[in-house]
């Protein structure tokens, strides 16, 4: 019996070793436009009897613990401003989304080692298809729970970090100063993100029904049973 490594492409052309090429794939683009995300928000303030508006900048980034986030805003007294910060700590949901997109894309990567190399290892015996089938199947629910998680914690992200919240955080925005709120963040690549979640639980999902027709609890029918009944029955 041949246990050492043997690099077959073939498996490639089946739904067990495809969908999980395509789970590697949308993992890494789950946790890569989650993390590494930079955003700026931004105001202007302008006080009575000036000409010309003070703007407010507000960067912000991941894992989006925006209470630490502070940024200064004009007293329209002088030369004096106030410190603020914006509202909310969201980093667990965020970090939680990339860790499972890390931690599949690992997982992804070690079971094609095994589909591609060790195919022969792999379907000899109903250990290593069972341990799959678990393994999958937690992953499956992982990304349900995360790609839910993330999607909540980005839309108070967004209502965070709107220009029209940091106009109210300013305390001089009444009266006679006119304050702006500016351009509302780009937000396209973090709602690509929450979409490759749930993409990430399809494929995951899906993928749990190829693996468990390689475990012992997918039986065919049994044709020789079949045959003695049939001889029976004549």
């Amino acid at each position: 019996m041949m246990t050492g490594f043997q690099l077959d492409f073939a498996p490639l052309k089946e739904p067990l070793a495809f969908i999980r090429c395509l789970e590697w794939i949308f993992a890494i683009f789950a946790f890569a436009t989650t993390g590494g995300y930079t955003g700026q928000s931004a105001a202007s303030v302008k006080c009575s009897g000036k000409t010309v508006a003070d703007n407010v900048t507000v960067s912000f980034s991941y894992p989006f613990r925006l209470n630490l986030v502070k940024y200064e805003a004009p007293l329209c007294n002088g030369s004096s401003s106030e410190t603020l910060y914006l509202a909310g700590d969201f980093s667990s949901s965020a970090e939680f989304f990339v860790t499972i997109g890390v931690f599949a894309f690992l997982y992804c990567t070690g079971a094609l080692v095994i589909y591609l190399g060790f195919q022969h290892r792999y379907r000899e015996s109903s250990r290593g298809p069972m341990i799959d089938l678990v393994v999958t199947g937690v992953f499956a629910f992982m990304w349900l729970v995360s790609s839910s998680a993330w999607a909540k914690g980005l839309t108070n992200v967004k209502m965070s970090v709107s220009p029209n919240s940091i106009v109210k955080a300013i305390g001089v925005c009444k009266g006679s100063v006119v304050c702006t709120a500016g351009a509302m963040p780009s937000m396209g690549r973090l709602n690509v993100s929450v979409i490759f979640g749930f993409l990430n639980l399809i494929l995951w999902g899906g993928s749990c029904w190829f693996v468990y027709k390689e475990t012992p609890w997918h039986k065919p029918p049994n044709p020789q049973g079949s045959v003695e009944e049939g001889a029976n029955q004549s």
